[in-house]
């Protein structure tokens, strides 16, 4: 390899846009992804003040909460691809905003679980549009490696907002009420339709728009549903998914009640989170030497003996706070290394119907893993040992999806690395 072909590997993807620089793009693209994440962490802390002022009697009802915003969000993800497809991502993007402001004061607004729940779904079909368009715009991009990279990179903007969102709501129901949490989140998707409509072109061509067609609609779901690495990888996901959401679910209580944390728990969980994005950010620099499989499949395999270890230290009776959060921590690692590959190694064989694409894997996957992680978080009992099992068997389960899926050979990876861009065509 020449030496100008060594420095350009070492160069970011060429942006994809006259007029707006690869590092905007990528702070875009990761807003986006962190809208999801901001309404979900922001109002842990928050939860037994809304439990109380909603009279909820079974603490581990209060996870319906969460439930309901990830179902309307994981659903609601079946629609925004074909009409993204059709319309472009540009203007179903803004109107996703719209409905996740409506939904984040509607939230503030509630004053029964009933209506806190509709207002989360409201609240999660918008923000539904910010996932599926996210990748979709990264799609119409890039592809294989360099997808993969960008999505690693933005991935650690992601992970940034679980270290500073349960602080921002801790910070909030000290000073003001609990409603102040969800006029917040409307704010903050306000702020963002703006920066996208001011900033973000059009990424999907004219020409290359399909009409909503029923037909064709079915036909792309097929196509999707029936290539074999897309259908592995999402369906992996969503079990690896579901071990998160299990912890999302029961982190509160877990920390507060089992390990009488306190006001400190947004700092205990920022620390789980801080290792994801350590390992965002690993990825993002090793993926493209090494491939996406290699690096997600050796990360899944550590994932899943960590989660061994972790439920036999459980079943013994000898879990202690360190142990929950080296392990835990652990565990975070091997799984900010696994979603990002996962996903771009699902996305990367259906580029022709790449909104559709997105619209599947986004519903598989977070429906998939809220329904898994809400099992787990029911099962909560006043010990850490329901989930970290939970781990165990949905490790277990993803593997066997992988070997399955990969036909038995794992680590090997399936095209060579490809040279970035040149120095001239970068943005």
């Amino acid at each position: 390899m020449t030496s100008s072909q060594e420095t350009a590997d070492r160069l970011p993807p060429a942006s994809p846009h006259a007029g707006m620089g690869f590092r905007e793009f990528v702070a875009i693209v990761a807003s986006l992804m962190a809208v999801n994440a901001l309404a979900i962490d922001a109002m842990l802390p928050a939860l037994p003040q809304i439990g109380d002022a909603l009279s909820i009697t079974d603490d581990n009802q209060r996870q319906l909460i969460i439930t309901a915003y990830l179902l309307g969000f994981g659903v609601a993800q079946l629609f925004y691809g074909p009409l993204s497809d059709r319309f472009g991502r540009r203007g179903v993007l803004l109107f996703g905003l719209a409905v996740y402001t409506i939904g984040g004061c509607a939230a503030a607004m509630a004053t029964s679980l009933d209506q806190m729940m509709a207002a989360r779904i409201v609240q999660g079909i918008g923000s539904a549009a910010t996932r599926v368009l996210a990748v979709s715009i990264v799609r119409d991009c890039y592809s294989g490696r360099h997808m993969a990279r960008v999505m690693s990179i933005a991935f650690i903007m992601f992970i940034a907002v679980p270290v500073i969102a349960p602080s921002f709501g801790q910070a909030i129901v000290v000073f003001a009420p609990w409603e102040w949490i969800f006029l917040a989140l409307g704010l903050f998707g306000f702020l963002l339709a703006g920066w996208v409509w001011l900033r973000l072109p059009e990424t999907l061509p004219a020409q290359n728009r399909s009409p909503i067609v029923f037909s064709s609609v079915v036909g792309a779901f097929r196509i999707v549903a029936t290539n074999r690495a897309c259908l592995g990888y999402t369906l992996a996901a969503a079990a690896v998914l579901g071990c998160l959401f299990g912890f999302i679910n029961s982190a509160q209580q877990i920390f507060v009640e089992v390990f009488d944390t306190g006001s400190s728990f947004p700092l205990f969980f920022a620390g789980i989170a801080l290792f994801m994005a350590a390992s965002s950010f690993t990825n993002s620099r090793i993926v493209e030497r090494l491939g996406m499989r290699m690096v997600s499949h050796t990360a899944i395999v550590a994932f899943t003996a960590i989660a061994c270890l972790h439920a036999a230290i459980a079943l013994s009776g000898h879990e202690s706070l360190v142990s929950f959060l080296l392990l835990q921590s652990l565990m975070m690692f091997c799984f900010g290394l696994v979603m990002p590959n996962f996903s771009a190694m699902a996305m990367d064989p259906v580029g022709s119907v790449a909104g559709t694409a997105a619209s599947f894997q986004g519903f598989v996957t977070t429906v998939g893993g809220a329904l898994l992680g809400f099992y787990i978080g029911q099962h909560y009992d006043g010990t850490a040992t329901p989930v970290v099992v939970g781990y165990a068997v949905l490790g277990f389960v993803a593997i066997l999806i992988v070997l399955a899926t990969e036909r038995g050979r794992l680590f090997k990876a399936v095209n060579p690395p490809q040279p970035s861009a040149p120095r001239s065509a970068r943005g």
